[in-house]
């Protein structure tokens, strides 16, 4: 490249808003992947996202679920439901994992928690995040407790956000914020969220966490094609901890594409060209099989502040398509 030719980010205000060094970047491409395809990744392909984002300095990655394999049979279910020691281990041994920290994600009543997640000097994991619906925050807080007592770090995502009244909220995350958690996540489970509200849940989220030392995450949905946008905005209200994944890889309409947020923060410490090379590799070719990504039923779900389950039988029916029916039934359920 030419002295002549600016670089992508030498043609920016040297005030990147992006620019925060505290920020952690999480990528769950193959946590949140995993919901399209009941977590059957290859052990080629979880290689290359590890070995990716080892590459591109990411702080973090959720490498799948602990759930139970009595809900998640092994024979319906692939490894990276339930993340056994034998799985990890063939993965990350003899890998140079650089700075990258491996977690993975025990929903609250789907995990055997007390059993399956072993003592961190026992595992290749050195994070648990713990999700949870509103009504699920007091097993949410033995689950983080327990972790902890473990020897993990931890995080809390409560689900589902955009389904939850202001005032219950709010004695939630006083809740949630005693959990001794690392951070505690905003979830626009259904991708209803607009940016204005992202920017005025952030800010209510950091009341609540920061008395207690904790940092805010976000976690967002494509469904109105806003992921990134309002990861963008709930960075620049202060969440310190996001996730994205690559190729925006994730149930339904996606998540934030991990490329695009990297481009976003400015932050050297971050490389693309891994994360680019992955998506060639192994990403993008799962594309047909998976069907990921903005689409009018997800959009539809979205808008209506409904869980996508139902664009997802729709589009596996033979009424995918017809978007007016699926719209129908929407508003005859609203």
């Amino acid at each position: 490249m030419s002295e002549e030719t600016p670089s992508p980010q030498s043609s920016y205000s040297t005030n990147w808003v992006g620019f925060r060094p505290e920020i952690k970047v999480l990528d769950c491409t193959i946590r949140d992947g995993g919901l399209m395809n009941d977590s059957r990744f290859s052990d080629d392909v979880v290689r290359g996202v590890l070995r990716a984002c080892a590459a591109a300095g990411i702080d973090y990655m959720e490498i799948g679920y602990k759930n139970s394999k009595k809900l998640f049979s092994p024979d319906q279910y692939g490894a990276w439901r339930h993340c056994d020691e034998d799985d990890l281990r063939r993965i990350v041994e003899g890998e140079d994992l650089g700075g990258l920290q491996l977690c993975a994600m025990a929903d609250a009543e789907k995990s055997d928690y007390k059993t399956d997640i072993l003592p961190r000097e026992k595992s290749a994991l050195s994070m648990i995040r713990i999700a949870c619906y509103i009504h699920q925050i007091p097993l949410a807080l033995e689950m983080a407790r327990d972790a902890q007592d473990k020897g993990y770090d931890t995080c809390v995502n409560l689900m589902a956000a955009s389904t939850v009244q202001e005032s219950e909220l709010g004695a939630g995350l006083d809740l949630l914020c005693q959990s001794g958690a690392r951070a505690v996540y905003l979830v626009d489970s259904f991708g209803h969220f607009y940016t204005e509200e992202v920017r005025y849940l952030v800010k209510k989220y950091l009341i609540h966490a920061r008395p207690h030392g904790m940092e805010v995450g976000v976690h967002m949905h494509n469904n109105l094609q806003l992921a990134f946008a309002n990861t963008v905005e709930g960075i620049v209200a202060g969440a310190n901890y996001v996730d994205a994944t690559m190729g925006g890889l994730g149930r339904g309409a996606g998540n934030c594409p991990l490329e695009l947020l990297l481009g976003f923060l400015h932050n050297p410490k971050f490389k693309l060209r891994p994360v680019l090379e992955c998506l060639q590799t192994h990403i993008d070719p799962l594309r047909a099989e998976l069907g990921w990504g903005f689409d009018i039923p997800y959009m539809i779900t979205g808008l209506y502040n409904r869980h996508p389950r139902s664009a997802i039988k729709h589009n596996a029916s033979e009424d995918r398509g017809n978007h007016v029916a699926f719209y129908d039934k929407v508003l005859e359920d609203y």
